[in-house]
């Protein structure tokens, strides 16, 4: 039973290490373009999932895009 559980754990952690990963260096390289506190988002992403991706939306790519917006 217990040989079970530590396979069990370490399947999950294959399969979340990898993702997490990703999250980061998207979030990092992303953050670093926007000129928004690279590393923050970057360490963040590193730690969770999904949070840091609805924050990073709501506090960095959506007030990008309300800058960015042309005025007529």
């Amino acid at each position: 039973m217990n040989l079970d559980m530590n396979q069990e754990k370490l399947l999950v952690l294959l399969f979340i290490s990898p993702l997490l990963f990703a999250q980061s260096i998207f979030l990092f390289l992303d953050a670093k373009k926007k000129g928004s506190n690279a590393w923050f988002w970057g360490i963040w992403g590193l730690i969770q999932t999904p949070m840091p991706l609805l924050f990073y939306y709501l506090f960095v790519v959506r007030p990008f895009h309300k800058k960015r917006r042309p005025s007529s």
